[in-house]
């Protein structure tokens, strides 16, 4: 018999419900404070269905198709890809009611937005308070680097 065995969800006792602390740090724009508060939180990803292969029969009818989940990107207006993340169930219905959340952490997310060759990882694109998390910023969540006050402004801080 075999030592292996099935992993439990990350976040057992999650009903979906947005970190109020979370959400308070996004609606002050106060950017450090936001980078703090992302850099340790449980986010929501999308997954929406997609359509695979169809199979077109003699007649010109579709028979058969497939459909795979997958992660939304979008495309800015300058060509850029985005992923996007949730605070909570309500912000992602409020984008989509139909997509699926899958509960991350905030690392896990930044490391799938790079591992996309995203630009930046989306935070409640449709409200309350939109965050987008880029440049080195998306690099030191995904690193997993602490944020820190250097000067009066924020600094990433990489283990030695």
């Amino acid at each position: 018999m075999s030592d292996r065995r099935l992993l439990g969800p990350g976040f057992p006792d999650d009903a979906g419900e947005a970190d109020p602390a979370l959400r308070a740090a996004l609606a002050a724009y106060d950017d450090a404070a936001a980078l703090a508060a992302i850099a340790r939180s449980r986010l929501l990803v999308p997954v929406v269905a997609v359509l695979g292969e169809v199979e077109v029969g003699e007649d010109g009818l579709a028979r058969d198709k497939t459909s795979d989940m997958a992660a939304v990107l979008l495309e800015g207006a300058d060509g850029r890809l985005a992923m996007l993340a949730f605070t909570g169930l309500d912000s992602l219905a409020a984008w989509d009611p139909e997509a699926r959340p899958v509960p991350v952490t905030a690392r896990t997310a930044a490391q799938s937005a790079l591992q996309e060759e995203a630009a930046a990882l989306v935070v409640d694109v449709a409200g309350p308070a939109t965050f987008v998390l880029e440049g080195d910023d998306l690099l030191g969540v995904a690193s997993g680097w602490t944020l820190t006050t250097v000067g009066g402004r924020s600094a990433w801080l990489r283990p030695s």
